[in-house]
Formats: structure tokens, sequence, C-alpha cells
């Protein structure tokens, strides 16, 4: 089976050394990731106690340890590589988990899957700058996926032409099943526009 998470063999070795100063007989470590799925995601390496671990938890023995993943991340946490490199203060553990915010998707995923995923990977970013932002609210029944428009971009006067060039037809191209774009936000109401 192929590993979900990468722990490079320096963050093993830290890892090991970390863990053995605990004095605790079969501590672990445990990953996982809150709010997954979300841009607030934010992923999480912690000690494990045996006792600890979920019951769902998948397990990954490694020669020094055992490393608990959270059922509920799993999907968040493919290609996910956890490594430390050492410096003169001593060095820093890293985990770069790309799927957290939105896990990787392809084309037999859900329909609301690859719009987030859009969203999250390609428009976001990119209205970020104006403190924008665009959630899928719901997918009608005849495929038209329902968008909000928030931060920035409510009471914006540009938003019909956002909406209309930029984010409906990227949707468009990239899935084809999508019948139409709607926003829900009515921007006649500025009053929570550029509110933060």
């Amino acid at each position: 089976m192929s590993q979900i998470i990468e722990i490079t063999d320096s963050a093993q070795e830290y890892l090991g050394e970390l863990l053995s100063k605990q004095s605790v007989e079969g501590i672990g470590v445990r990953v996982f990731i809150t709010q997954p799925g979300t841009p607030y995601a934010e992923t999480c390496l912690a000690y494990c106690r045996p006792g600890e671990e979920e019951p769902t938890d998948e397990q990954i023995a490694l020669e020094k340890f055992t490393v608990y993943l959270d059922k509920n991340s799993l999907t968040f946490l493919e290609d996910a590589v956890v490594d430390f490199n050492p410096d003169r203060m001593g060095g820093q553990l890293t985990i770069k988990a790309p799927n957290a915010k939105m896990p990787k998707v392809n084309a037999d995923s859900p329909l609301e899957d690859r719009i987030n995923y859009i969203l999250y990977s390609e428009i976001n970013p990119g209205l970020a700058s104006h403190g924008g932002e665009i959630k899928l609210i719901q997918l009608t029944d005849e495929n038209i996926a329902v968008l909000q428009f928030g931060g920035g971009c409510q009471g914006c006067a540009a938003v019909d032409l956002t909406l209309k060039d930029g984010v409906e037809r990227t949707l468009m191209e990239r899935i084809p099943e999508l019948t139409a774009v709607r926003d829900v936000t009515d921007h006649t109401d500025t009053t929570n526009a550029y509110y933060r």
C-alpha cells in the first residue's frame, strides 16, 4: 500500500529522539487536520500516548514509532510530507499538506468537490488580494452552481464582470456538466461590502 503521508528519514530521526525523551512506552505521533477541506485547515502533529489514538485511526508502523492518521483527515493528508531540516539553531520540523484545504479531485469525484477544488485552488487565491472569497452554496438538480461572493466581492460594482467573465467561464470550461453559474448575493445591498 502506498503511503498517504511521507515522513522523511530526518523527520523520523528527530521525532524518534523527541519521543524517547518522553519516557512513555509505546508513545507515537498522531497527525490530523483541523477544519479539513476549508481555507482555514491546519495540519497538526501531536504526541500520542497509548490509549490516546482513535480506534478508526490508520496506523503506519515506522522503525522507531507508530504514526496514527486521523480517519477524517486521510483524504486531505494525501501527498503530505513531514520533514526535518537541521540547522545551527537545532532545526525545524515542517509539515506540508498540499491537499489539506481541498482534497485531490479527479473526473470521478462528486461534482461539488470538483467545483470546490477549482474555487479553492484557482479562483479564491486570485480574489484574496481584494479580500474576496467565493463559496459554493448549493448545486441544484439542474447542475446550476449557486455561488456566494463574500468579503470585498459583495457590493462590488465589478462583480458582474468578475462573475460572468472569470469565474463562470473557468467553471464551465473545467466542468462541462455544469449548466449555469448563479450568484446568491444581492449586490444592491452594499452594507456588508468590504466588511472584514
